[in-house]
């Protein structure tokens, strides 16, 4: 990766100017550093635990690195602003430790060049008509954040603007030169009154706006639809790789500075697009959560299929005797072979679940939990689409939907009529699971818990808890879905060696709450 242009300004990529397998080794070695100390069950108490012949003895597995390293995220979301006060128009990322400074980001090397050349055009398109950027303090001006997703498989393109409804203050105008002068005099003034003259020393006195927001000649609309032609014209003069699945337009005057849906319309094409993972297809609109490197994503699920036995769950469904799992288990039978049936798999914080899905094949019934209810939408359909009807997705956050006793609750308040499950599969945001929230899942008993982490150091800490409840780490593995960035995911496999009688006693107790 050749060395950036806004390297050491952008808060990005932290490893620039190192080669990727250093890299690499970096990630691998801070997160050995974060886990193993909070790991409790030392190697020579784990008779039957995995450990790697690349593993130097440690339960963690070699990292493993992403497919591609330039060009990898499929969505950035960009902000207009200015890197200086009264400065051109900007549109890219926030400056490193500053709350206003929009970096230029038009060549940035994390995504596909399509999106670069997108960035670019449409911050020119709205400079030559000097349209204006969201005020954070003053809240008003117009433009707020331009959201880009890129499919990685498909190739298709899909475009939000977001913008505040300050159309009438839309346009920036630059004031006279003696209007100028007044407002310096005016604040001169104010600075003299507001500060000592020994503090005055220590601060520096501010400089006056040059410009006044007023309303743009042309209408919203207009403007809107010239902005969408400007685009749609990069594909048909043959400028894209990709293609345009959608370009909307969301409106937004919340007054934080995040991408928030207020209303959204559909300019152009239609408000998703698609993107492939390991055999399935999904649907993916704005604001779905979806792994940002697609690629990458594909070795993380594979790795969390192994970890949850897939392989072995299918030879054994198919009639072939497969060896035992790797594992710290009790002297009865794991979830593998219950009852003669398959097994029943939950899915915790599972997004527009991806996961779930990609296990339905070896489960009875997979279970998906997510609180963000366009995510369990999306879950919905993208499961109707694949043709999956052992699948159920439930809207709601992880500690209120699992009620006493392991019932899962629905949104409309009725009880999900879903048996326990033989395992449980988490991947939480990023702050971990909430301590009430862990009881409950450690409640049900299973015989083995998948966690995907995408900060470690909430792994690190939820540790403690599972294994004061009788959970083994058996086996860990980075996954670098993020190259050049300092963050790195962990797929952790935990197994109970608690016996037969102790998970009844424990499941006996947790009934009765």
């Amino acid at each position: 990766m050749k060395i950036c242009k806004n390297a050491g300004i952008c808060g990005g990529c932290f490893y620039q100017g190192i080669s990727y397998e250093e890299e690499l080794k970096e990630k691998e070695k801070g997160v050995r550093e974060l886990l193993e100390p909070v790991i409790e069950n030392p190697l020579e108490q784990q008779a039957n635990a995995y450990i790697s012949d690349a593993s130097d003895g440690h339960l963690a597995e070699p990292i493993i690195p992403s497919p591609v390293i330039d060009g990898y995220r499929n969505k950035m979301e960009f902000s207009f602003g200015d890197c200086e006060k009264n400065g051109p128009l900007t549109l890219g990322l926030h400056q490193k430790g500053s709350f206003f400074n929009i970096i230029d980001a038009s060549d940035c090397q994390l995504v596909h060049p399509d999106i670069n050349l997108i960035v670019k055009v449409t911050k020119d398109f709205f400079s030559e008509r000097e349209i204006t950027y969201y005020r954070k303090k003053q809240h008003t001006g117009y433009l707020r954040h331009l959201l880009v997703r890129r499919a990685v498989k498909t190739g298709e393109i899909l475009i939000d603007l977001v913008t505040s409804t300050e159309w009438e203050h839309a346009k920036r105008q630059q004031v006279s030169e003696e209007e100028f002068a007044k407002r310096q005099a005016d604040l001169h003034t104010w600075f003299l009154k507001r500060y000592s003259e020994k503090t005055r020393k220590k601060k520096t006195e501010p400089t006056a706006d040059r410009y006044n927001l007023v309303k743009p000649e042309e209408d919203e609309d207009q403007t809107i639809r010239a902005w969408v032609e400007a685009l749609v014209g990069l594909e048909r003069d043959g400028k894209l790789e990709g293609k345009f699945a959608g370009i909307l337009h969301t409106k937004n005057d919340d007054i934080a500075d995040a991408i928030r849906d207020e209303g959204t319309e559909v300019l152009y094409g239609q408000g998703y697009f698609f993107e492939e993972v390991l055999g399935l297809r999904f649907r993916i609109t704005p604001f779905s959560f979806f792994q940002t490197n697609s690629l990458g994503a594909e070795k993380l699920y594979t790795k969390v299929r192994e970890y949850a036995g897939f392989e072995s769950l299918m030879k054994s469904q198919n009639g072939i005797q497969s060896k035992k799992e790797d594992g710290c288990f009790d002297n009865h039978e794991t979830y593998e072979a219950k009852a003669d049936r398959k097994p029943v798999i939950y899915d915790l914080y599972s997004g527009t679940g991806t996961i779930t899905q990609l296990m339905s094949t070896v489960a009875e019934k997979a279970v998906g939990v997510e609180l963000v209810e366009e995510a369990v939408k999306a879950a919905r359909e993208n499961a109707k689409m694949n043709e999956i009807t052992n699948c159920d997705f439930i809207a709601g956050d992880v500690l209120k939907v699992i009620d006493e006793g392991g019932k899962l609750i629905r949104e409309d308040g009725s009880y999900e009529d879903a048996p326990r499950p033989d395992l449980i599969i988490l991947d939480p945001p990023r702050n971990g699971i909430h301590p009430k929230a862990l009881e409950k899942i450690i409640a049900y008993g299973v015989d083995r818990l998948v966690y995907v982490a995408c900060k470690p150091s909430s792994l690190a800490r939820d540790l403690g808890p599972l294994q004061a409840a009788g959970y083994h780490v058996q086996r860990y593995c980075p996954v670098d879905m993020f190259p050049r960035t300092n963050n790195c995911e962990v797929v952790c496999l935990l197994t109970s060696c608690l016996s037969f009688d102790q998970k009844r006693i424990r499941t006996y107790n947790s009934n009765r709450r």
